[in-house]
C-alpha cells in the first residue's frame, strides 16, 4: 500500500508500530538518493596491497615513498554507520491532551528513524530509559533486527521517574566508537545537567541529534477552567486557574525551549522540537530536508 494514499489520521489508528513506521517512511525513501545520516562515519581501517582495478585516489603515496610498493587505504564503509537511539520511557511521557501520548509519538518517531536507517544499511541500536537503562538492543543492520526493535517498542509503556543526565553520561562512557546518538525525550529534568551531559557526548566525538517531544498544552497551557495538575513522576498535585498563570508559564516554557535550542547550537547538536499535535510526517520531512542541506 502506498503511503501517499494514507492520511495522518488513518496512520495514527494503526496500532502495529512496524506497519505505522512503514507507511510513514516509504513516502520519503524514493526522494532520498543517499542516507541523510552519512558523511561522518567513514574511518581508516587498514592497508592492503594494490590490485588492478583499485582506484588510484586510494593509494597511500607516503607509504609508497618509503617502501616503493603500492598500498591502498581501506575504509569502513559508510553503510556501517553506528546509531544509538535513546528513548525516554519515563512516566511524564504518558501525558496527552489528545489521542496521542508523547510516548506513542516518540515510539513512532524512533520506529521511523530505525526503519529509515536500516533500509539504507546503517546499524541501529535502542536504549530504553527512565532513571535507569531498562532495555538495550545492540546495533545491527538486518531486517530481522529491525523487527526486533519494533516488536520491543510496540510493547513498551512509560513508568518511573527520569534522570536524563545520568543516562547520557552512561552513554558517554559506554559508547566508544564514533557514530550517531539520537535522544528522544520531553527533557523534563534539570536543564543544566542535561547540557553538561550532552557536552560529554560531543567531547567523545559523537554526533548528537536531539528530538524534544512536547504536547501542545504543555507549551500553551490552553485550559478554560480550574485544573488540578499532577506531576506524573512524583504524584504531587497543584490546583490552579490556568488563565491567571498562562502568560508567565508560556514565557518560562519559551525560555526553556530557547535555552535548549541555543545551547545545542553552540555544541553543534541538531535540536528539533516536535509537537504531538503535528503529524510525524511533517516533522520528519522538515528534519530530513534540513539535514540534507547540512551534509
Amino acid at each position: 500500500m502506498n503511503q501517499k494514499y494514507l492520511s495522518s489520521q488513518l496512520i495514527n489508528t494503526v496500532k502495529n508500530l512496524q506497519l505505522r513506521s512503514k507507511f510513514i517512511v516509504e513516502g520519503f525513501m524514493t526522494g532520498l538518493h543517499k542516507s541523510p545520516f552519512h558523511g561522518f562515519s567513514v574511518e581508516f581501517s587498514e592497508h592492503r596491497p594494490y590490485t588492478v582495478g583499485d582506484e588510484l585516489k586510494n593509494i597511500d603515496w607516503k607509504l609508497w615513498s618509503k617502501t616503493d610498493k603500492y598500498y591502498v587505504k581501506r575504509f569502513e564503509e559508510e553503510t556501517n554507520l553506528l546509531c544509538h537511539i535513546f528513548l525516554d520511557s519515563s512516566k511524564s511521557m504518558s501525558f496527552t491532551s489528545n489521542s496521542n501520548t508523547k510516548f506513542e509519538y516518540a515510539k513512532t518517531l524512533a520506529a521511523c528513524l530505525s526503519y529509515l536507517m536500516i533500509n539504507q544499511r546503517d546499524s541501529v541500536g535502542l536504549h530504553v530509559f527512565d532513571s535507569k537503562i531498562r532495555q538495550i538492543i545492540n546495533p545491527k543492520c538486518t531486517q530481522s533486527h529491525l523487527n526486533t526493535i519494533l516488536s520491543v517498542m510496540n510493547n513498551l509503556v512509560p513508568k518511573n521517574k527520569t534522570k536524563i543526565s545520568s543516562i547520557l553520561n552512561y552513554a558517554s562512557e559506554k559508547i566508544n566508537k564514533k557514530g550517531l546518538v539520537i535522544i528522544i525525550s520531553d527533557l523534563f529534568d534539570l536543564k543544566e545537567d542535561i547540557i553538561t551531559a550532552l557536552k560529554n557526548l560531543r567531547y567523545n566525538n559523537q554526533e548528537v541529534i536531539l528530538f524534544h517531544i512536547l504536547d501542545e498544552k504543555e507549551i500553551n497551557l490552553n485550559y478554560n477552567e480550574q485544573v488540578m495538575f499532577e506531576d506524573l513522576e512524583n504524584s504531587s498535585t497543584i490546583t490552579t486557574e490556568p488563565w491567571q498563570i498562562k502568560d508567565n508559564y508560556k514565557k518560562e516554557i519559551k525560555n526553556l525551549i530557547g535555552y535548549f535550542k541555543n545551547e545545542c547550537l553552540g555544541l553543534n547538536i541538531n535540536y528539533n522540537l516536535f509537537k504531538t499535535s503535528e503529524s510525524i510526517e511533517t516533522g520528519l520531512r522538515y528534519f530530513l530536508n534540513k539535514r540534507k542541506k547540512i551534509l
